[in-house]
């Protein structure tokens, strides 16, 4: 038993179950336990891989879309550059390489918005030698009042999600309680969700059915919506999940690249839920932002994928290539990261964005 499992089950004890956002918190961020606050979980040495470690492609065009949307704003000189929830800063160095050369004068304030001490000091030695003026924020709300051009990777999956479980004609909340032999388990509370935010087809579920409702993560998109609404600005964001809202449990354990069970080893696996994007997207537009969605295989494939892949191998050996095209497999492809993953791009009203033509 890890030692947060042991705090867990004694609050419950103490106070009775306790919500399934309550308890990705605590397993994500709990200062002494949270699994982000006491590892670093990225890479080959970590629990799980994000696009840009698998790729300097992946960094690299997003760099030019950044760049792109910069440009349809009218090349603003007081622009933030900003990533939220940054992980290693691979994304970031691979960003500034290529907007160094394009135009050094939309890196001049960069902003990294990250809450872990541990991280941001792997972020500052991988980006120590990049050149460019760099500050760490703990939330978008300390941002300079600015044109905000941000890009999130894998950022809303770790946002704490509730869950609600068909139980009858009501849906009740879902919280984490305990079992006769004492260990954690799931059990339906007294909470019920109102209907109006249940998906259409909810009516059709069966018992036991589970509807996810994360309204942490439109609280995060407002923020960064109201600062690009205000000051102008776009923002990117990538994640696995859905384009429309749906019934279906996907919160997810992962730990040492397999699966596991969410409630065996809290503080020692990363806990992760699909992301509703027509949720995050509505809450854009609530504030005047134009939003766009597709999938991450689309979005890359549109910016030129490919190509980049075409040059990159073009002199290197027979290994090498094999070595980006499977790259390119896994960020592209149906059966990867290509259809899983999704894109949603924001901007102010009327800024003419380069995207799919998708939705």
């Amino acid at each position: 038993m890890t030692r947060l499992k042991q705090r867990i089950s004694g609050l419950i004890a103490a106070s009775g179950p306790i919500a399934v956002a309550d308890y990705m918190a605590l397993c994500l961020f709990d200062p002494a336990d949270g699994y982000y606050t006491t590892r670093q979980p990225f890479g080959a040495a970590g629990d799980f891989t994000t696009a840009p470690e698998i790729s300097q492609m992946f960094g690299e065009l997003v760099a030019v879309w950044l760049y792109a949307a910069w440009q349809a704003a009218g090349s603003p000189q007081d622009a933030v550059l900003a990533e939220i929830g940054p992980g290693r800063g691979t994304l970031m160095k691979d960003m500034l390489r290529v907007l160094h050369r394009l135009d050094p004068a939309f890196t001049t304030d960069v902003a990294m918005i990250e809450t872990s001490p541990q991280l941001q000091d792997v972020q500052k030695q991988t980006l120590a030698a990049s050149g460019a003026n760099i500050a760490w924020h703990d939330s978008v709300a300390t941002l300079p009042r600015a044109p905000l051009f941000i890009v999130g990777n894998e950022l809303f999956d770790a946002i704490p999600t509730r869950q609600f479980v068909r139980t009858g004609a009501a849906w009740h909340e879902r919280v984490v309680g305990t079992a006769e032999d004492g260990q954690l388990a799931f059990v339906a509370g007294p909470a019920t969700i109102e209907a109006a935010l249940l998906p259409k087809n909810a009516g059709k579920a069966p018992e036991g059915a589970i509807f996810e409702f994360a309204p942490a993560r439109t609280a995060t998109m407002e923020a960064i919506a109201e600062r690009i609404a205000a000051s102008g600005g776009a923002g990117l964001f990538f994640d696995y999940g859905h384009l429309e809202p749906g019934i279906g449990d996907t919160l997810q354990a992962l730990r040492e690249h397999k699966y596991d069970d969410v409630l065996a080893h809290p503080g020692e696996a990363d806990l992760t839920s699909h992301v509703d994007f027509a949720a995050l997207a509505a809450a854009a537009r609530l504030h005047g932002l134009d939003a766009h969605m597709a999938t991450q295989g689309e979005f890359l494939l549109a910016l030129g994928l490919l190509e980049r892949a075409g040059r990159l191998g073009a002199s290197a050996d027979e290994a090498a290539r094999e070595r980006i095209g499977g790259e390119v497999e896994r960020l592209a492809g149906p059966d990867a990261m290509g259809t899983l993953f999704k894109v949603l791009a924001v901007a102010s009203a009327g800024t003419k964005l380069p995207f799919p033509a998708v939705s």
